[in-house]
């Protein structure tokens, strides 16, 4: 197991001919550039992803993201000689039914694997403040950067507890990797439990996450035997699947997805190059094409509350059965983890309807900011992501919408989105540009054909 019509208020672009190309380091997972224009982010890296309107293309931009997927999928792969070993599908492989590769294993090694020389084991507690922060610096310094070392993901130490203290989080799941003599952390990697459909089928499994190894270190081969340590260990609680994210393309992804950016900040997305003026293009113009309102225009729109759990719940179990890998909530415990807001971490709001007092919608994107390397003025990127957007009565394209002034109100500088669920066809309308990195959806000893992106239904963080 291993390691993202015109809007209301608004008339469309101003003028015809007008680009903006944007460059940003906030893909969750990327894949490895193959030049200096490319974007890529894999298991500890990130994306630079970047979109272009432009006239004068003769592709439509929804056709252009079927040929770079079809690409992504199409590419010869080099040689995989740990995951040729591991219990996942082969690149060559065509796959028509579905269910476990291996068998469970009726006994599993006890004893943990061997690290290099003068490397051990250690649990990293989150709830010891200082562990936590080793944590954060280990992800913040090694983790995610983008290519040119520009921007690195900031995961906050209470994001982190977010991300892995969900209901029935295990300590022995949080597995770090210690130099002997002065105890540095220079290895981590997580799971979390998770319960999730695989269309008809329902599995318990974990998601894997987090996977880091310092850059000094990454000679040593330390990555594999992480995989293999928190395989051993999920194993030993006896779950034998997991499902993971990585930009790279390794064998072999069950859907091939997409981050697509909408500016919010453009002034400063120009400043620190994450966006960058082409053609006619000038400042002002930017500022006009991505300008949002000062307030929301759904009736009934408000921050969750604790009273909306059991509604929520409903709501999302009835609107995810359209998908076809998804995450299933089975108490009101892990809904209330996930999507209660969380200042600066998640938020979530829903649509109260003002004569039945029924909710019928949701709308929920979580924080995730960047580190702004060696900028004279700025020294955060502040983006936020979509999560999870539940649609029954407002229509789709008003509720994102109004997630992008939401994110505006709480100081967003960019919002990203993946175009699974209903994401996609609304985004050329709500001024979206393409990212130009996938993000590859994978599952550990569990075979099935391909899922769409339109029909997947798991964000992981």
């Amino acid at each position: 197991m291993a390691e993202a019509s015109v809007p209301r208020g608004e008339e469309g672009p101003e003028e015809e001919g007008e680009t903006v190309e944007t460059t940003s380091p906030n893909d969750k997972k990327k894949r490895k550039k193959k030049d200096k224009k490319g974007g890529a982010r894999g298991a500890e890296s990130s994306a630079l992803p970047k979109s272009v309107i432009d006239e004068s293309q003769i592709l439509t931009t929804r056709k252009l993201q079927e040929i770079i997927t079809n690409l992504s999928i199409q590419e010869q792969p080099r040689g995989h000689e740990f995951w040729d070993t591991q219990p996942v599908p082969k690149f060559d492989e065509t796959v028509t039914d579905a269910g476990p590769i291996e068998q469970d294993k009726e006994h599993v090694r006890s004893e943990p694997f061997t690290l290099p020389d003068k490397f051990y084991w250690d649990n990293v507690d989150l709830t010891d403040d200082a562990q936590l922060t080793e944590l954060y610096k280990l992800l913040n310094e090694n983790y995610v950067e983008d290519d040119d070392n520009m921007f690195r993901f900031d995961y906050s130490c209470e994001f982190l507890r977010w991300a892995l203290q969900p209901p029935g989080w295990l300590p022995q799941w949080h597995c770090g990797v210690r130099v002997e003599g002065n105890k540095k952390l220079v290895g981590f990697i997580s799971a979390i439990p998770a319960t999730v459909r695989i269309r008809d089928h329902t599995q318990v499994l974990v998601e894997i996450n987090f996977l880091c190894v310092h850059k000094r270190l990454r000679s040593k081969r330390v990555a594999p035997v992480l995989i293999k340590e928190i395989t051993r260990r999920v194993n030993f609680e006896g779950i034998f699947q997991a499902v993971y994210t990585a930009g790279i393309l390794l064998p072999k992804p069950v859907a091939v997805c997409r981050y697509w950016h909408r500016s919010i900040n453009p002034k400063k997305l120009v400043e620190v190059q994450f966006s960058s003026l082409h053609r006619r293009m000038t400042l002002q113009r930017m500022l006009r094409l991505y300008r949002l309102p000062d307030e929301t225009k759904t009736p009934g729109l408000r921050l969750m509350e604790p009273r909306d759990v059991p509604a929520v719940h409903r709501l999302f179990g009835q609107y995810m059965s359209r998908f076809d890998l998804v995450p299933v909530f089975q108490t009101e415990e892990e809904i209330s983890h996930w999507f209660f807001p969380r200042s600066d971490i998640v938020y979530t709001y829903v649509v109260e309807d003002p004569a039945t007092k029924e909710l019928t919608d949701f709308v929920s994107f979580y924080n995730l900011p960047s580190s702004v390397v060696n900028h004279p003025v700025h020294k955060t990127l502040k983006a936020c992501y979509s999560f999870y957007n539940i649609s029954t009565k407002t229509p789709f394209k008003e509720l994102l919408y109004d997630a992008l002034v939401l994110s505006k109100k709480c100081g967003a500088d960019v919002f990203n989105a993946l175009d699974i669920m209903d994401n996609e066809p609304v985004f050329e309308e709500l001024k979206f540009g393409i990212g130009d990195g996938n993000l590859h959806y994978y599952l550990y000893n569990w075979k099935c054909p391909e899922i769409e992106a339109k029909k997947i239904g798991l964000v992981l963080q």
